[in-house]
């Protein structure tokens, strides 16, 4: 089994996620008292969000290459980063080190395409809705992307950050992701890509009849599989 490198913290709260999903699945594969191999380096949130707000992403690739620099000299065999915004600097980390990255924006397009899916609502915070280097990745698999209104972007960037980063879950906030997912849907998109690690604490499958996929539970899965060799 290969150890894992993952950078999180970015929040704590979807960090705790993979490491269940990670450990559980490791479990699922090889049963008994097995758990998976992890090195874990968790980042200060608040300095990375302050660096997000000045749009000083070079101060953010500064500060997640040198911890992916820390993982690969304790041992890690591969890295993955534990959000989906963070994929922005996904470079220039892998300029730095030596060590292979599992790609979230990647592991979620194999997802949506294995169950047929053509066109694909995005809900993450505003970076990931609105920048390039995640749409990008997924339009170059082949997936149309479609995403919310404007006034709708402000209010699912404000209840990440402001709400699901602190572990907090609103009634309020969990009706008007539905919402916006429902018209979405009525939009075209045939499934909706919950492209932030945290939008999973607060939104279920059970929740509507859209198809949804959770990217952590996703990039969970990638990761362990390729620690496990059941992935190139």
């Amino acid at each position: 089994m290969k150890t894992i490198g993952l950078l999180g913290g970015m929040s704590w709260e979807s960090t705790v996620s993979y490491y269940q999903l990670l450990n559980r699945y490791v479990n699922e594969k090889l049963g008994g008292l097995h758990s998976a191999k992890i090195l874990l380096y968790s980042v200060d949130f608040a300095e990375l969000e302050a660096c997000l707000a000045q749009g000083e992403w070079e101060r953010i690739a500064d500060i997640l290459a040198e911890a992916a620099l820390k993982l690969e000299k304790a041992g890690a065999d591969f890295l993955a980063i534990c959000t989906n915004t963070m994929h922005k600097v996904v470079p220039q980390i892998r300029e730095k080190t030596n060590l292979p990255l599992i790609h979230i924006a990647e592991a979620a397009a194999d997802a949506l395409l294995s169950q047929g899916i053509k066109k694909a609502g995005l809900l993450g915070t505003a970076y990931t809705m609105e920048q390039e280097f995640y749409r990008q990745v997924l339009e170059e698999k082949g997936l149309e992307i479609v995403i919310p209104e404007a006034e709708e972007r402000l209010e699912i960037n404000r209840i990440i950050f402001s709400e699901l980063c602190r572990g907090i879950i609103s009634p309020y906030s969990k009706k008007k992701y539905l919402e916006i997912i429902a018209e979405l849907n009525k939009n075209g998109a045939e499934g909706i890509i919950l492209g932030c690690t945290e939008i999973g604490l607060l939104i279920k499958p059970e929740d509507t009849k859209v198809p949804l996929f959770d990217t952590t539970e996703i990039h969970a899965r990638a990761i362990a599989e390729y620690a496990l060799g059941k992935m190139k």
